[in-house]
C-alpha cells in the first residue's frame, strides 16, 4: 500500500524550533516547568563533568522526532507538528497541521509508542496530542466534544473520557465538569 501525503510538499521545522515551541508551550501550561528547565540549564554543565559516556545515553530526554517510512523512504517528523492520529482499516494516519501520512500499522501499537510523548486515546480509533488541546464541551449524550488547534474537533467517547484527566496537572473552577 502506498502511504499518501497530502498538503505543500515541503513542510521544514527545525528540531531546535520544534523543542522551543513544545518548551514554551510546557511551560504556559505549568510555570514550574519553567524553574526546572531553568535548574537543569544551569546544573547540566556539572552534571556532564561527572557523568561517564555510558550514563548519558540512557539520560538524555526522550527524542521529539520520529522515523516513519513513507513510499521507501524513512522520513524524520516532528511530534509536536502532529495534532492527531486516526486509525483508517489496519493503518492509521498521522494528521499534522500542515501534512499527513499513512503509516500500515495498528493504532494500539501507536497509541503505546506515543503515549510517553504526550498523546492520549480519546476515542477507539483517535490519539490526540495534548498539546494542542484547546477546548473540551461536554455533549448531551455523555461524551465530549474536544477542539485542537487549527479549529479541528473530536468527539471523546464515554470510555476514553477518564483520559481527559490527564490534559491538565490540576484543574481549577470545574466542579460541574467532571470526566471521571
Amino acid at each position: 500500500m502506498n502511504a499518501l501525503k497530502m498538503g505543500p510538499a515541503a513542510h521544514a521545522v527545525s528540531g531546535l524550533e520544534c523543542l522551543s515551541r513544545c518548551s514554551v508551550d510546557r511551560e504556559a501550561q505549568d510555570p514550574r516547568a519553567a524553574l526546572v528547565i531553568a535548574r537543569d540549564a544551569r546544573e547540566e554543565p556539572a552534571r556532564s563533568a561527572e557523568a561517564s559516556p555510558r550514563s548519558q545515553t540512557h539520560a538524555n530526554p526522550k527524542p521529539l522526532r520520529v522515523a516513519i517510512k513513507v513510499e521507501g523512504k524513512i522520513l524524520f517528523i516532528n511530534l509536536c507538528d502532529v495534532v492527531s492520529v486516526q486509525a483508517k482499516g489496519k493503518c492509521v494516519w498521522l494528521q499534522g497541521s500542515v501534512s499527513s501520512y499513512l503509516l500500515r500499522q495498528s493504532i494500539s501499537v501507536v497509541a503505546e509508542a506515543l503515549e510517553t510523548y504526550g498523546f492520549i486515546r480519546i476515542h477507539r480509533s483517535v490519539l490526540v496530542n495534548t498539546l494542542l488541546v484547546e477546548e473540551i464541551r461536554p455533549l448531551s449524550t455523555g461524551e465530549y466534544c474536544l477542539r485542537v488547534e487549527g479549529g479541528r474537533e473530536y468527539t471523546v467517547t464515554r470510555t476514553y473520557k477518564k483520559n481527559l484527566n490527564s490534559l491538565a496537572d490540576f484543574w481549577i473552577g470545574t466542579g460541574a465538569f467532571s470526566p471521571d
